[in-house]
C-alpha cells in the first residue's frame, strides 16, 4: 500500500498545474466511449464511478476538488463512466438530501460512490445497507464495519504540523488559523491542532513567541462570505502575518483579504498555491492518490483488504501527507531540513498528538512558546 500511495502522490504532485486547473462539464456527467466492463456493454445514461459531493462547491480548489479528480483521473484512465451528484439545498443539505443523492447514483448505474466528508456518515450507512452491491469509499470516513463500504482517514495533523513549523521557520510570529464545519469537522479540528503544536516546536527551537488566532467563525459551510472577509482583513490589518485556511472555499475569502495586505495564506488539502500569489505553502493530504488507489481496489478484487473492519488511515508513513516542495515560496527554511522532520514522523521519532479538539478546546491547551487567542 505504502508503495502503491507514494507512487501516487509524487505523481499528483509532478503534476499539480494539469489536476489544479481540470474542470469537469457543466452538466457533471463525464461519459467517454463505451467500453466492455466485467464482461457487459456499457448502457448508455449510465455512470458506473459516482461521486457525491460534500458541502461547498465541486470544483472548490480544496476537498471536493481533489476528491474529483481522483474519480476522474482513475475514470478517464480505464475507460469508465463517471459523475458527479450535488445533494440538494447546498451547504443546508440534510441526511435525507445526501441519501437522496447517493440513491440517484445507485438508479444511474453507480457501482461504486465515493462520498468525501464525514457529514456524509448517517446518509451513507443508509445507503450502504440498501444497496449493498454497491461499493462506498468514504473519505474523512470511517467503514460502520460494513464490508462494502471502506472509510479513508487521514492523518491531518502531522500536514498542520508540518505547515505551522515551516511559518515559524520562515520567520512569521503572527500567525492566524481559519477551520472549516464551526469546529465540529474532525479533519479540520486535527489540522488546526497540528498547526499550533508545530508552530510550538519551531517557536521553541528558535527562542522566539509566537500569537496565534485561531477561530471556526463564518467557516460552518466551507464557503467564501464578506463576513470572514471581513475579519480576516482586520487581522490582516493589526499585524498577523499569515493564516491557515483549512476549510474548502472560505480560502477565497482568506486570499483577497490577503492580498489587500501584502500579507500571507497557507493553503489546505491540495496545492493551492496555483490559486493565489498569497500561497507559501499548502498542507496537503493525499486526496487524489488515494482515491485513485481505493478504485483500484475496486476494480481488481481487492476491496475487501480496506473495507469492513480494514479502515485505511492515511499519514506520512503512507506518504499521503505533506507539504509541496517544489512549489513552496519558503526561504529560510530549506528542503532538506522539512525532509528530515518529516523522515522523523514517518519512522515514529516524532508523533504529533491527533487529538480531535473541537471549537475553542484549544483554548484551554497550554504552549510554553505559543499564545493562542480564540476568535
Amino acid at each position: 500500500m505504502k508503495k502503491i500511495i507514494a507512487m501516487l502522490m509524487a505523481l499528483v504532485m509532478v503534476l499539480a498545474v494539469v489536476a489544479c486547473t481540470s474542470a469537469p462539464a457543466a452538466s457533471g456527467n463525464n461519459e467517454p466511449a463505451p467500453a466492455q466492463q466485467s464482461g457487459t456493454e456499457a448502457v448508455a445514461n449510465t455512470y458506473e464511478i459516482a461521486m457525491v459531493t460534500d458541502v461547498g462547491a465541486l470544483m472548490d480548489k480544496s476537498f471536493n476538488q481533489g476528491t474529483w479528480e481522483g474519480c476522474e483521473n482513475y475514470a478517464k484512465a480505464h475507460n469508465i463512466t463517471y459523475k458527479y451528484y450535488q445533494p440538494a439545498n447546498g451547504s443546508e443539505a440534510t441526511d435525507d438530501d445526501r441519501y437522496d443523492a447517493m440513491k440517484a447514483a445507485v438508479e444511474g448505474g453507480a457501482k461504486v460512490i465515493v462520498t468525501p466528508g464525514f457529514l456524509q456518515g448517517t446518509a451513507l450507512e443508509k445507503a450502504a445497507k440498501e444497496f449493498t452491491d454497491v461499493k462506498f469509499i468514504f473519505i474523512d470516513g470511517w467503514s460502520m464495519g460494513l464490508d462494502n463500504v471502506s472509510g479513508i482517514a487521514y492523518k491531518e495533523e502531522q500536514s498542520g504540523y508540518l505547515a505551522g513549523y515551516a511559518a515559524v521557520m520562515e520567520g512569521y510570529t503572527k500567525l492566524g488559523f481559519c477551520g472549516g464545519g464551526g469546529g465540529t469537522n474532525p479533519a479540520c479540528c486535527r489540522y488546526g491542532y497540528g498547526f499550533v503544536q508545530g508552530a510550538q516546536a519551531a517557536a521553541a527551537e528558535k527562542g522566539v513567541n509566537v500569537e496565534v488566532k485561531y477561530t471556526w467563525q463564518y467557516g460552518a459551510s466551507f464557503s467564501a462570505s464578506p463576513e470572514l472577509q471581513t475579519m480576516v482583513n482586520g487581522w490582516y490589518e493589526q499585524g498577523t502575518e499569515i493564516v491557515f485556511s483549512a476549510g474548502g472555499s472560505i480560502f477565497n475569502s482568506i486570499t483577497a483579504a490577503a492580498a489587500a495586505n501584502d500579507a500571507k495564506v497557507i493553503g489546505v488539502d491540495v496545492d493551492q498555491s496555483f490559486e493565489s500569489d498569497t500561497v507559501v505553502t499548502s498542507a496537503l493530504k493525499g486526496l487524489t492518490a488515494s482515491v485513485e488507489w481505493a478504485l483500484a481496489k475496486v476494480y481488481d478484487g481487492s476491496f475487501a483488504e480496506i473495507a469492513g473492519a480494514n479502515s485505511a488511515n492515511l499519514g506520512a508513513e503512507n506518504d499521503a501527507v505533506g507539504l509541496p516542495t517544489e512549489t513552496w515560496s519558503l526561504e529560510n527554511w530549506s528542503v532538506a531540513d522539512y525532509e528530515a522532520l518529516l523522515g522523523k514522523i514517518k519512522n515514529g521519532e516524532l508523533t504529533v498528538d491527533n487529538a480531535i479538539l473541537e471549537d475553542n478546546a484549544i483554548a484551554s491547551v497550554s504552549f510554553a512558546n505559543v499564545t493562542v487567542q480564540y476568535v
